[in-house]
């Protein structure tokens, strides 16, 4: 056989023989069982492109998500084009008409090294502010959509000589879909929290170089003049690998760009990103590059959120009529950071502390760090706390407790996962937790930058039946930010603070309820589960703010 034997569709080195005389089926049988070994290689070679590709799709729809925010347009988006582009890749492929197996092995390069090397470029990219990231971005989604899209054909072109298509058609899309089977558990679970999104590429990017040397073994004798290939497939497969192993350093520049402080922790968690940087005497918490707290003004922030609705019923009760001395049960939403439980322990009649926070990465970092356990006093050592790492919504179902203080601490309404712990079914189920004389308290964005934002999220919780007390504090990080006190009866400030603070006193607290004609209230409807407009009014008013 020459060596281009694959003229047209004829890809496959194992082309159907005529029927054998009886005298040679020993050697027919032989034939038959070299010819499947190849075949099996190119079935299980699905598995591996096909789960290689949902990676890179993932990788790319993530890192739209912590470097853009909203995860559901990001993602949306980043699907959409890349299934697109797959599309037009399978289109293309009509036209690869000669040398199947070695069209093959370049796809296989060459999507390793676009797909392997995509989320370290972007992040270097985006850190270092080379051109318009979307356009990067969408790009190399395309361009790995593209190089996707023409893989399957050609294995089953490669296959169809040997295989009836009925029987191709069912084992190749079996072998596909147990492949994105196998990486759609894995991301979440093990890659992106243990790996990282830039080492996670490349080690898909492998398994496609990894496919590519397999297919030069298993066809050397037809690809036996293809010495080209064989030295990209070593320089691909080397390039990879540094990647792979330099990963950290590569995260670590790109992030040394962003952020201008020291970065003294940083890692991924199936959750979000968390970076802690230091300046001098200054730490900050970043998670997903947005900005949580800064430790020279957090006091501010967090005294503001605590004390204007528990210091009156900690100091006395009768203002929400209560018994003097009653023990109180206090429930924080969030707040993983320990600094809203820091503030709650200043007062001796609270009893027992209940912290809800998704991330256990986050309670622990805050609870082990020796830092970060000075800034936050080791509130989350204390003996009253009882830390639980859930979905607070699910935690609500599924609980039936009862609090008399309830500090609700998520970040800022960003994408529709968080939305939906800002919506009236949300504060419904939490006022059903609340004590009948008992107060919850939610951050609520900043009444200047974001104002439909803040009087929206005002117009929900006075839409699940509860009275609400909106207010706003100057915390120089962030500039004027919303609180919101809400419950079933009108509130009344506290006439003092019986503990220390550095911020707070009677008659700051006062003003705090007062807004000036840029910040009073604005017309706005509840944030309903079935729209979450509150995220689209959110993400509009603070692209305004960032441009």
């Amino acid at each position: 056989m020459p060596e281009d034997f694959d003229s047209g569709d004829a890809g496959y080195p194992g082309a159907r023989p005529a029927p054998p005389a009886s005298s040679t089926l020993p050697a027919v049988a032989s034939t038959r069982k070299a010819a499947a070994r190849p075949q099996f290689a190119l079935l299980a070679s699905v598995f591996v492109v096909a789960a290689c590709g949902l990676a890179y799709e993932l990788i790319a729809g993530a890192l739209a998500s912590y470097l853009l925010g909203d995860s559901i347009t990001q993602f949306s988006t980043v699907i959409g084009a890349y299934l697109f582009a797959m599309g037009v890749g399978s289109w293309l492929s009509k036209f690869i008409t000669r040398d199947l197996i070695g069209r093959f092995v370049q796809i296989e390069l060459a999507v390793g090294l676009v797909g392997g090397f995509a989320a370290a470029g972007l992040f270097v990219a985006f850190a270092a502010h080379a051109g318009p990231f979307r356009v990067l971005l969408y790009g190399a989604v395309f361009a790995v959509g593209v190089l996707v899209g023409l893989e399957i054909p050609l294995v089953m072109r490669l296959l169809k000589r040997d295989v009836a298509f009925d029987e191709l058609v069912a084992r190749v899309l079996s072998f596909d879909y147990l492949g994105a089977l196998a990486v759609s558990i894995l991301f979440p679970l093990f890659l992106a929290p243990h790996l990282g999104l830039v080492r996670t590429g490349f080690l898909f990017g492998l398994l496609n170089v990894g496919v590519a040397l397999w297919a030069l073994y298993l066809f050397r004798a037809q690809l036996a003049r293809r010495m080209a290939l064989r030295w990209a497939g070593a320089g691909a497969f080397a390039l990879l690998v540094a990647g792979f192993i330099g990963a950290g350093q590569i995260t670590t520049v790109a992030e040394g760009w962003i952020y201008a402080d020291d970065i003294i922790h940083a890692e991924t968690t199936p959750y979000q990103r968390i970076v802690v940087t230091r300046w001098h005497d200054d730490i900050r918490l970043f998670l997903n590059q947005n900005l949580q707290f800064s430790s020279k003004d957090e006091y501010r922030y967090h005294e503001a959120l605590v004390h204007p609705g528990l210091a009156g019923m900690a100091a006395a009760g009768t203002a929400a009529g209560m018994t003097r001395g009653q023990p109180l049960r206090v429930l924080v939403l969030g707040g993983g950071d320990g600094f809203a439980v820091r503030e709650i322990l200043k007062y001796p009649r609270v009893e027992a502390v209940t912290l809800v926070d998704l991330d256990p990465a986050m309670t622990r970092l805050f609870s082990s760090a020796p830092l970060l356990r000075q800034l936050n006093e080791d509130a989350l050592n204390s003996p009253k706390l009882h830390i639980i790492n859930a979905d607070a919504a699910r935690w609500l179902e599924e609980n039936d407790s009862v609090f008399d203080f309830v500090v609700v601490d998520f970040p800022d309404p960003s994408n529709y996962s968080i939305g939906k712990l800002y919506s009236a079914p949300f504060y419904r189920l939490l006022a059903r937790h609340l004590a009948p004389q008992g107060r919850l308290v939610v951050q609520a964005t900043s009444p200047f930058y974001a104002r439909l934002s803040f009087w929206t999220i005002v117009a929900t919780l006075e839409d699940s039946g509860l009275k609400t007390a909106p207010y706003h504090a100057l915390v120089p990080s962030f500039g004027e930010w919303g609180y919101i006190l809400a419950s079933r009866e009108p509130y009344r400030p506290p006439e003092n603070y019986a503990v220390p603070l550095r911020f707070l006193n009677a008659a700051t607290t006062a003003a705090l309820f007062e807004f000036p004609a840029d910040m009073t209230r604005v017309p706005a409807e509840p944030n309903r589960l079935n729209d979450q407009r509150l995220v689209h009014i959110f993400e509009a008013e603070w692209r305004h703010v960032v441009r």
